[in-house]
C-alpha cells in the first residue's frame, strides 16, 4: 500500500528568531503598561510622598526598553545577515505585483496563498514598517531616559540626545511622538494577532504554533 504524505514538515523559524520574538512580545506588552502608567501614575495620590510605586514603574520600563532596543538591532541585522534566508527570500514577492494580487485574493478567498519566503508581500511591508516604528520607538525612548539620567549610558548618549531633541522641536514634542507610536505598537498587535489566527484556520498552515515550534507543515505541492 503506497502511503503519500500530505504535509511536509518544514522548518521556518531558527530558535534565535523565535526566542527574539516573545522577548519583544513581552517586552512590549509591560512597556505598553507601564508607559501609560507613567503618564498617569493613577495608584499614588498627587499629595503623596510615596514615590516607590512609580520607581519600580519606571524601572520596569527602562529594563524592557533596553531589551527591546537591543532586540530591534539584533532582528535588523539577522535579516540581512542570518544564515537562514527564508526572511530575505520574501523580499522578492514584494517586488512582484504577481504576488501582492495572489494575497490579496487570499485574502478576499479567491485562491490560496503562494509565497517565496515565510511572508507575504503585504506581511513583509507591513513588518518592515513596523521595525521602523520601533526603532524610532527605541530612539526617542533613549532621549527621554537622556534628559533624565545626565550619568553613565545618559551622559554617553547626551550629545545625540540633545541634537535629537532640538531637530524634533523640544522634549515635549519626543514624548508626544514616543506616545503616539505606541498606539502604533497597540494597533499592529491586535491586528497581527487577529491575522495570525485567521491565517491558520484559512490556509492550514503557517500559524501561530510556527513561531512556538519553529515549524510549519504546507503540502507537498504548496510554494512556501
Amino acid at each position: 500500500m503506497n502511503h503519500s504524505a500530505t504535509r511536509i514538515r518544514t522548518l521556518v523559524f531558527s530558535p534565535a528568531i523565535r526566542i527574539f520574538h516573545w522577548l519583544r512580545a513581552l517586552s512590549i506588552l509591560v512597556l505598553v503598561i507601564t508607559g501609560f502608567y507613567i503618564a498617569w501614575p493613577f495608584l499614588v495620590a498627587p499629595e503623596s510622598t510615596d514615590v516607590l510605586v512609580q520607581g519600580w514603574i519606571r524601572f520596569a520600563h527602562l529594563i524592557c526598553g533596553f531589551v527591546l532596543t537591543a532586540i530591534t538591532l539584533v532582528r535588523f541585522y539577522l535579516y540581512f545577515f542570518s544564515r537562514s534566508d527564508i526572511e530575505r527570500r520574501s523580499f522578492r514577492d514584494v517586488m512582484s505585483v504577481k504576488s501582492w494580487i495572489t494575497q490579496l485574493k487570499s485574502y478576499l478567498w479567491m485562491g490560496h496563498l503562494h509565497k517565496a519566503g515565510v511572508y507575504g508581500p503585504l506581511q513583509f511591508v507591513t513588518y518592515v514598517a513596523i521595525s521602523l516604528v520601533a526603532l524610532v520607538i527605541c530612539i526617542t525612548g533613549l532621549v527621554l531616559y537622556a534628559n533624565v539620567y545626565h550619568q553613565g549610558l545618559g551622559g554617553m548618549l547626551w550629545g545625540s540626545a540633545a541634537w535629537i531633541t532640538a531637530q524634533m522641536g523640544g522634549l515635549a514634542q519626543v514624548r508626544i511622538w514616543h506616545h503616539y507610536l505606541t498606539w502604533a505598537f497597540v494597533i499592529f498587535v491586535v491586528i497581527h494577532v487577529y491575522m495570525a489566527v485567521w491565517s491558520g484556520i484559512r490556509f492550514k498552515h503557517n500559524s501561530v504554533d510556527s513561531i512556538v515550534s519553529g515549524y510549519d507543515y504546507p503540502k507537498p505541492d504548496s510554494h512556501h
